[in-house]
Formats: structure tokens, sequence, C-alpha cells
């Protein structure tokens, strides 16, 4: 049964909607899913492929459901759920092809709509770029129109539908935070270290690498401890950088060095705990999903002042090496606050950054590409 619902929505900036955690039992493993798909005019290098532009919309009900739709038999991907929407036709705009779409398929009339993220991605029959737009407001009754079954998701249940590969990177971007700051190298003063990190904390990074190669685990492990603490009051994810051992004892997560990734055979660490990793190319990007993490930071996107010498990607370098990756990814190497726009418009789930995140604001600093 279609749900009725007219309503203005507040509006949302490029970022997450808060998740309440709770967990449902996968239908399909993400990772058992092959990855097949791609479409628009969004330019992306070295394809063979033109790729198509596809919208879509994240809609939602009075009780702040999302709705997915069910692609149906005879078609790619049949039976899996997805964001309602489909191609942008010539000569029309992403918002008029959206708005035309969800009336043939639902029967519903949208209005304002804001860009969520734009997804490249390459199956092995074609590419797309998937643009998501988050519907602030729509009037009708929801129905399938073209025999497809609806369902209105919980939020936290999102990862639990059977999806298409380009779809996945959009329910991370509704669940997970934008921005990943990594710390700089801790200094002496531990205390104004840890009042640096409650700024952020307070301006709302809500994800943090604690990255420290200076120290060994022991003399670490006074100062992760108050880095946990604090992220933990603030509700915020924390991680260490390389040191599994430690992480495991104090209950962090762990973010992987690129050479980690060709140590390990299996998962470092238990799902409870977040797992990620830094990666430079599609070597890297591939070896980080079969070991199962959560999560990847991949770059140089710009030039950095650590790493001069060092070809940056750009930022159609970056969504080329997105297209064959369903992971998370964060844009890593020059980024500020100031970049997020863009890393969401080539597909990444936001930006990592040392000094552009560091003291919370971003006052327009370049942060040294350390990954």
């Amino acid at each position: 049964m279609g749900a009725r619902y007219t309503r203005n929505l507040p509006a949302m900036a490029l970022g997450i909607a808060e998740s309440s955690g709770i967990k449902a039992p996968s239908v399909l493993s993400p990772k058992k899913q092959a990855m097949q798909e791609i479409d628009s005019p969004f330019p992306i290098p070295d394809s063979r492929l033109p790729a198509i532009h596809v919208v879509a919309g994240v809609i939602r009900d009075a009780r702040g459901r999302i709705l997915l739709t069910r692609r149906t038999a005879g078609r790619d991907l049949a039976g899996l759920w997805e964001f309602p929407g489909g191609k942008v036709d010539p000569g029309e705009t992403p918002e008029q092809a959206l708005a035309r779409e969800l009336h043939e398929e639902l029967g519903i009339h949208v209005g304002a709509c804001v860009p969520l993220i734009a997804v490249p991605f390459a199956y092995a029959h074609k590419r797309i770029v998937l643009d998501v737009r988050i519907v602030e407001r729509w009037q009708g009754t929801a129905s399938g129109r073209e025999q497809q079954a609806l369902a209105w998701a919980p939020p936290a249940r999102l990862s639990s539908y059977s999806m298409p590969a380009a779809d996945r990177p959009v329910v991370a971007a509704l669940q997970q935070p934008d921005r990943y700051l990594v710390t700089p190298e801790p200094g002496a003063d531990t205390a104004a270290f840890l009042r640096t990190l409650g700024v952020a904390l307070a301006a709302g990074v809500r994800r943090v690498q604690l990255r420290c190669r200076t120290r060994s685990s022991e003399a670490l492990r006074p100062l992760a401890q108050a880095v946990g603490e604090r992220c933990r009051a603030a509700g915020a994810e924390w991680l260490l950088n390389a040191d599994i051992e430690l992480a495991r004892e104090l209950g962090a997560g762990v973010h992987l060095r690129a050479a980690q990734l060709r140590a390990l055979h299996e998962r470092p660490l238990p799902h409870s705990v977040p797992v990620a990793a830094s990666c430079h190319d599609d070597e890297e990007l591939a070896l980080a999903q079969a070991l199962g993490v959560d999560f990847a930071v991949l770059g140089p996107v710009a030039t950095t002042p650590s790493h001069p010498d060092r070809t940056p990607l750009g930022w159609d370098g970056f969504a080329r090496l997105r297209e064959r990756c369903d992971l998370p990814i964060y844009a890593l190497g020059g980024m500020t606050g100031a970049d997020l726009r863009s890393a969401r418009g080539h597909g990444a789930q936001g930006i990592a950054a040392i000094r552009g995140l560091w003291g919370a604001e971003d006052r327009g600093q370049r942060t040294e590409d350390r990954g």
C-alpha cells in the first residue's frame, strides 16, 4: 500500500542523517553482490563506454522512513532494491528528470530537491553516474505504477536490503560522517592536543583517526585512552593508525596503512569496531574491499605540502578509481571543508583531512597527504 504524505522537510546540508544504530540481519552480503553498472554526462576519463546519467531520489515519509523500490523481473539486476528514479533524457535537467520519473513510477509530485551524492560506477556491461537528490517536499500517494514492490525502510535498516553496487555508497552517505579527521603527530603538550581535539568534536567531527608514528604502543596508550574517552563522550567513532593490537586492547577501530593491506589475509578486528584503509590506486582499493574494510581513504586528490612531487589524482582520477569499488571512500590530500561539495559530486563519502579539520573550523588550510 502506498503512503500518503505532504510535508515540508528541513533543508539538509551535504552530510549524514543520524542513524539509530539498530542492526538488521542482512538479506544478502554486499561483498557477495557482483558489481555490474553506471550512466551520465559526468566526465570520467579513460573509459571505453560513455557513462549514463541516472537520477534517483531519497524520499522520506512522516515517520522518517526512506522509500525503496524493487527492480522487476526482466531488467538488469532484477530483484534488487534501489532508490527510485531513472535515466536523464536528452534536454532534461536532473531535477526535471527526477520529477518525471517519480511521477511515472510512483504517481507522486516532487518539489524542492538538494544534491546528496553522485556515484560513478562501472558494471560489467555499462557505466553510470547515479546522481542522488534528497526530496525535501513531495505530494501524493506512492504506489508501484510499474508493478514494482515498494518498501519504507527505517534509515538504520537500509544496509539490510540487497542493492545494486552503485546504491550502496548512497546508503553510506545517508548514515555515516562526511568528514574524517586525521590528527597531526602528537607533540609533548598532551593537554593542548586534547583541547584542539575537543574543538573539532564540538564542531561536529564524528569520525577520528589518531595518527602517531613516533611513539611505541606503550607510550601511546595513555593518549589513546584519553582520545577514546573524548570521542565516546561526543558520540564519535575513533580509530588508531596501524596499531592493530593496541586498537584491540582499547576497543578502538584501526586504520590500516597501504602496506598492511598486502600483508593481511583477513579482517583484523570484529565488525563491532571500524576498520579502514589508506589507498592510492585501484589495486589497493580492491585489496581493501576483499579484506572487508568498512571504508577507505583515497588520495592525494590535490598537491600537498608534504608530497609536492607526487602527481595528484585530481577529481577525474578519483572518480575513475571510485567506479569499481562500492566502499565509502573519503578524498584525501589538499582537502578542506570547502571541497566537500566537489567530493560528494565525484562519489566520495566526504573528505579526510589533517589541518583542514584539526581545530574544528575550516580556516582554508590544506591538509597534508600522509595516509
